[in-house]
Parts: C-alpha cells; sequence; structure tokens
C-alpha cells in the first residue's frame, strides 16, 4: 500500500461536465421561458435588491414554479437529471480514470462542487461516480415542496469543500471537524480541480497554491473562454471539453497521476540530511 493511495479529483459541473447550465436542459424550458430569460430576471433580482447571486437563482426557481403551479419536489428536480448533456466521454471517464490509477497503486475520489443544483446532479448518470456532491439544495415543507435554500454554494463558498475532502470531514455541517487542526486524509498534491471559469478561480488558485493541479475545460474551438485564467497564472493547464479515450484531458490527468507517482518514488529515495 503506497504512503498517500488516495488521488481526490474535484469537479464544478456546469459547463466542465455538462455542456451548459443545468437548469437551460428541461428546467427553464419547462416554465415556458427561455433562458436568457430566467437568467436576466436572476440578475436583475441581484442588482436591484443586493440579492446574492446564488440565492437569486434559487428564489428564482421557487418563484417562477409557484406563480405555474408546478410543485417544485425533490422528485420533480430528480427527474430534469435525466436530460443533462454531458461533453463527449463524461459516463465513461470515470471507470477509465480510475483504472489507470489503480495500475500504479491508487484510488481515485471523486468529488464533485458545484453552484448549480444538486437535486437535478442527483438525478444524472454519472451521480453514482462520486464519493459526495456538494451543490446547492432546497427546504422542503411538509407537502415536499421547496420553499427555501438550504444550501447555497457560490464561488467563494467552494473553497470550504476544499478543505473538507483533504482531512476528511465530509460532512458539510460538521463545522468543527473541518476547522480543526488535524493531519490530513489526502494530501494536497494529491488533488486536482477541474472548473471551467471565473467562478472556479478560488479553488484552482487555492490547489495551486498548496501544490495540487487545476484544469480549465474549454467549449470545443473556443480556447478564449479560459484566456484570462491561463493570463493571471490561476490554472496549470487548459484543456478541450472532451473527455473521451486518449482525449487531451485524460493525456493531462494520466500525466499528473505520473507525477504524483514519481514524486512519491522520489521521495522516498532522498537521502534525509545529516545531523549536525
Amino acid at each position: 500500500m503506497k504512503e498517500n493511495s488516495i488521488i481526490a479529483i474535484i469537479y464544478d459541473f456546469d459547463k466542465t461536465l455538462s455542456t451548459d447550465d443545468m437548469q437551460n436542459f428541461s428546467f427553464i424550458p419547462s416554465l415556458g421561458m427561455k433562458p436568457a430569460d430566467f437568467w436576466a430576471a436572476t440578475t436583475k433580482l441581484a442588482n436591484e435588491k443586493g440579492v446574492e447571486s446564488i440565492l437569486s437563482y434559487m428564489y428564482q426557481m421557487i418563484l417562477q414554479c409557484k406563480e405555474r403551479n408546478i410543485p417544485l419536489t425533490r422528485e420533480y428536480l430528480n427527474k430534469l437529471g435525466k436530460d443533462v448533456k454531458f461533453f463527449e466521454g463524461v459516463e465513461t471517464w470515470f471507470q477509465r480514470v480510475n483504472a489507470y490509477a489503480e495500475g500504479l497503486g491508487y484510488t481515485v475520489e471523486h468529488y464533485l462542487v458545484s453552484s448549480g443544483t444538486k437535486e437535478i446532479i442527483e438525478g444524472t448518470s454519472i451521480a453514482k461516480e462520486f464519493k459526495e456532491i456538494y451543490a446547492c439544495e432546497f427546504l422542503y415543507d411538509d407537502n415536499g415542496v421547496a420553499t427555501w435554500p438550504k444550501t447555497a454554494i457560490n464561488y467563494t463558498a467552494k473553497t470550504q469543500y476544499i478543505f473538507r475532502i483533504a482531512k476528511g470531514v465530509l460532512d458539510p455541517c460538521d463545522h468543527i471537524g473541518v476547522n480543526s487542526s488535524v493531519p490530513v486524509r489526502i494530501p494536497y498534491t494529491n488533488m486536482i480541480y477541474i472548473g471551467d471559469g471565473l467562478t472556479d478561480v478560488p479553488c484552482m488558485t487555492l490547489l495551486k497554491a498548496k501544490g495540487g493541479k487545476s484544469i480549465a475545460i474549454y467549449p470545443k474551438g473556443n480556447q478564449k473562454k479560459v484566456a484570462q485564467l491561463v493570463e493571471e497564472g490561476r490554472v496549470n493547464y487548459t484543456c478541450c471539453g472532451d473527455y473521451s479515450a486518449n482525449s487531451e484531458v485524460e493525456k493531462t490527468i494520466r500525466l499528473i497521476i505520473d507525477q504524483i507517482s514519481i514524486s512519491e518514488l522520489l521521495s522516498k529515495k532522498e537521502i534525509a540530511a545529516p545531523k549536525n
């Protein structure tokens, strides 16, 4: 058994694994709205009332469903998950990465940290691949209808989950454990963050500073989308949104896993400095 035998890959969801915001596939169309109109209403509320942007979109989901007499239940949102479209290769990605790491003596744990809707994610075909899913979630009344945000995760709040994963304090309600000074379960150098834009910057910057790696995903033919991240030195690598076998992102992940393995082997061979 290797000393640090676990590698954690942490993902954003919207436009990182899925090709668009998850609400755009079927939730917003089910309201009889266009995505542009829904997000415009979200932005207007945020700007005019000073509502935090994630809370604003969650409020709009509740409001728009209520106005149309659509019960916003967990079951309803779960069913919408089947309509989410992924980048090519995503649905077989996890098995391929796991198999490669296992060949080098490592276990990969996949984690999702998203500002999207957890109930929709849980209804997708890839939900089972994650050890933990951290995302925005609703509180439901006695009839099972969403009435209030239970959890809201914005771009800065995402960083706490890096620490939770490193320490193995996975319960999001355990605020004592995550802030305690305890040995890490997964070294930051064994962690990889995959995101797509500015909302992922805090996580990318944190991991890069701690010796981990970050990858920015961009749509095919639109590398300019991540140009600012590159210019500002926020990421280690950029890859096209294609997770198929032998794709750029798969080759990059394999090289990172190779590097983790080689670094561990070299550290074991280092000659300790003589004591005075």
